[in-house]
């Protein structure tokens, strides 16, 4: 006599049974909610892809040949042999060595910090300016943003002729008061001073828009709030503007000196990193390895340590800024 076999009874079980409990490779059906929610992470990874495709095409690989260029002997020759022998550490050597290193280390130095400093406190009372409500309020601030919107060649080719020595606009004006011509491009006790002057008239409408926008969302009701403690005027701008504004303010200076310490275009048409190398910086001694000496290894070597110091830079400054804050 057979008996019968439960398997009928188990398989419903089994269907009963907690998720948790099921035999294994017994899934049950895909609820809605996680299909959308699969749905949902595929559509952002079509979102992200794009970008980080792009990133590494124009951003990854340009950075990661430089650095591999760096170690090589790269010259005109290697576009013909495609022969580019190693070198280890010879090329840093070589720029890090020489003696013009010092002195557009000096000369990046100063330029970025006069550049900086001349932008952010124009650009921050040009931002407190146009907080306050006055008639071509919207006008002024449109045409501010002109030297910004301007292609950097264009405004050092109209600078060079406004601050040429014999024909200039600038000195034929400060003749008519009898100051006699002015050698702003051609002395090297002047012409890196001239060149961050022509800079912080680019960098002002950057950093005026910037803060004026975190000064937008600074609420009115803090400063009336202030106000009754006596909070007005300075007192107002430091308890009250300066604290809030500080973030905004963080991302100002890291972009600001990340931009300026290899800004190229003006000095290459205001002077070409003269006269006498006054106005040469590492980003133009990097550009005249390169491009001019063709020596493509030196200069890929010289732009790493632009970079080293960008990047050694926005780290110190942001932890000192995070531990300001925490305190």
């Amino acid at each position: 006599m057979t008996t019968a076999t439960p398997l009928a009874p188990r398989r419903a079980a089994d269907d009963d049974a907690p998720a948790s409990r099921r035999r294994p490779g017994r899934a049950g059906p895909r609820s809605p909610r996680r299909r959308i929610l699969t749905w949902e992470r595929v559509s952002q990874l079509l979102f992200v892809v794009p970008a980080a495709v792009f990133l590494v095409l124009f951003f990854g690989y340009p950075v990661v040949k430089n650095l591999v260029m760096s170690f090589q002997a790269y010259t005109t020759t290697t576009f013909y042999t495609g022969e580019a022998p190693f070198v280890g550490f010879a090329n840093y050597a070589k720029v890090l060595g020489s003696q013009l290193f010092g002195t557009a280390l000096l000369n990046t130095a100063l330029f970025t910090i006069g550049s900086i400093v001349g932008q952010f406190v124009i650009g921050l009372l040009f931002a407190l300016f146009f907080r306050r409500a006055f008639p071509l309020n919207g006008v002024l601030r449109s045409l501010l943003l002109l030297p910004w919107l301007l292609p950097l060649i264009v405004s050092s080719a109209v600078w060079k002729w406004i601050l040429d020595q014999d024909s200039g606009v600038l000195n034929q004006f400060l003749g008519s008061f009898g100051v006699p011509a002015v050698p702003w491009l051609t002395s090297p006790s002047v012409a890196l001073l001239t060149v961050v002057l022509v800079n912080v008239w680019i960098g002002i409408p950057f950093n005026t828009t910037i803060l004026y926008g975190g000064l937008q969302d600074i609420p009115t009701e803090l400063y009336e709030a202030a106000s009754l403690d006596g909070a007005t005027g300075f007192k107002g701008f430091r308890h009250v503007t300066w604290p809030l504004l500080r973030p905004v303010v963080s991302v100002v200076l890291v972009l600001g000196v990340v931009y300026t310490i290899k800004v190229l275009d003006i000095i290459l048409g205001l002077t070409n990193g003269g006269p006498a190398n006054a106005t040469q910086t590492i980003a133009t001694q990097s550009y005249s390895l390169s491009f001019q000496q063709f020596d493509f290894g030196s200069g890929a070597a010289l732009s790493n340590v632009l970079i080293v110091i960008s990047a050694v830079f926005a780290v110190v400054y942001l932890r000192l800024n995070r531990k300001a804050v925490d305190e």
